[in-house]
């Protein structure tokens, strides 16, 4: 995976660390991670993938 991602935090994450989930978008790829291990590889999910991902989440 490229390192020239923008990783951003989640507005579900909080302030104090711990359980932080960033997102990489790209025009054909979105990246997830956990930042508390960043040993652990990312989940890279079509944009497709993810809408459904984030329809689901919402209900």
């Amino acid at each position: 995976m490229s390192t020239d991602l923008n990783w951003f935090k989640s507005s579900y994450s909080g302030d104090q660390g711990g359980n932080c989930v960033e997102v990489a978008t790209r025009p054909h790829a979105i990246h997830v991670r956990d930042s508390k291990d960043l040993t652990v590889p990312a989940l890279t999910l079509s944009p497709d993938a993810w809408a459904d991902f984030l329809r689901y989440a919402a209900t």
